[in-house]
């Protein structure tokens, strides 16, 4: 039988993702052997009295101690669920390709991304997959961008966007702290650029009537472009006024933030955080996911958000349960299609492993909803309002 070792099976969304592993294998689908690892001896060790499964502890220090604890479980992936990946992707992607492991995670952190990219060739030459972001808001944006790529091959501009407002975990607390020195971050004609936080903002109808979103660096940003090969990709979230404010004062407080005990303080603030959101919470959750894809309408270099009429636009949408059920259902779909054989060896997307129609595969996930071809330019694109 095969086995899957789950890294941060004790975090939040570890627990949610072993709770409902085991809760599938006594139902007979998946057929794999659930492990539990973590770094934390106290956490795993009650948590595999809980679950009953088998526990292994190691930390990531030193990769061969890492590739060690792998040799020793012998599972055939690992998947990762300890934010912040930006501390944990590296060591267990090394890992995974000294022993032959596919790896999947959880990840939404772009350098990360970009850097289990850079293992492309290697993870091939072991016949490894590795397929970083198999989680919310990855999953639903880049089936949509490949959908809407499908739609419109020959887009050279992709936008997709989320709305989706819940309180965070602490480890996505953490892992925002951690990467606030990066600020936005879009991809410009094939490259990845840096820009500030909350760059632009638009009015984007999600679903539920126009509303102002701002640009983030979210994981999307890269997975679109290496799923599509579009070479302009922005990603906006649904934001309020007041985070709008804020997001765009970082911009000249970021050198405050760059001491590293003021960043150590703020990290033991979101200790405070509450772990994650309740059960009930979860169950009523939802959230809408949109896209557009455009052409420009000459060869001239893209400038994003100008409010030029496209020589062809296309946008479509999405509904998804809540962000935690998305993404609990979206890392163990991928990793059972991952031993299954469906995804190619090397760095791999969601949708580029796997197709749009990944998405739809997923509980309550409903979509997609196509809006025709607009006969007027789209909404204008405000970067100066908070």
């Amino acid at each position: 039988m095969q086995s899957v070792l789950l890294y941060g099976s004790y975090g939040f969304v570890g627990n949610l993702v072993a709770r409902e592993a085991i809760d599938r294998i006594r139902d007979g689908d998946p057929d794999f052997e659930l492990l539990l690892a973590g770094r934390d001896p106290e956490r795993l060790r009650e948590q595999v009295d809980d679950l009953g499964r088998p526990g292994y502890r190691f930390a990531l220090d030193d990769p061969d101690t890492v590739a060690e604890a792998l040799e020793r479980a012998d599972p055939d992936c690992v998947l990762n669920c300890a934010g912040p990946f930006s501390n944990t992707a590296e060591p267990l992607v090394e890992g995974c390709i000294r022993t032959g492991t596919d790896y999947v995670d959880i990840t939404g952190e772009i350098p990360v991304i970009e850097s289990i990219r850079e293992r492309d060739a290697d993870a091939a030459d072991a016949d490894v997959t590795l397929l970083p972001a198999a989680a919310f808001s990855a999953v639903p944006m880049d089936c949509l961008a490949a959908h809407l790529v499908d739609r419109l091959p020959e887009a050279d501009t992709l936008a997709v966007g989320v709305d989706s407002l819940r309180p965070p975990s602490i480890g996505t607390v953490r892992t925002v702290i951690g990467g606030l020195e990066d600020g936005g971050a879009i991809y410009r004609d094939g490259r990845l650029e840096h820009v500030p936080t909350a760059w632009r903002t638009r009015r984007i109808d999600f679903g539920r009537g126009e509303r102002p979103a701002v640009t983030m660096p979210m994981g999307d940003v890269s997975t679109a472009h290496y799923t599509t090969g579009v070479p302009n990709v922005e990603v906006y979230a649904l934001m309020p006024q007041p985070a709008r404010i804020a997001l765009k004062a970082h911009r000249y407080l970021a050198p405050l933030l760059e001491p590293t005990p003021v960043r150590e303080g703020l990290k033991w603030l979101a200790g405070l955080v509450r772990e994650g959101p309740a059960s009930w919470s979860r169950k009523r959750g939802s959230a809408y996911v949109w896209g557009e894809a455009r052409v420009e309408d000459d060869g001239s270099e893209s400038e994003f958000g100008d409010d030029s009429e496209p020589t062809d636009r296309v946008v479509s949408r999405l509904q998804t349960p809540d962000a935690y059920v998305v993404t609990v259902d979206a890392a163990l779909a991928a990793t059972e299609r991952v031993l299954e054989g469906d995804a190619d060896d090397g760095f791999r997307t969601p949708a580029g492993a796997f197709g749009p129609e990944f998405v739809l595969a997923l509980e309550g996930v409903e979509g997609f909803f196509d809006e025709s071809k607009p006969e007027s330019e789209p909404p204008a694109v405000d970067v100066s309002a908070p």
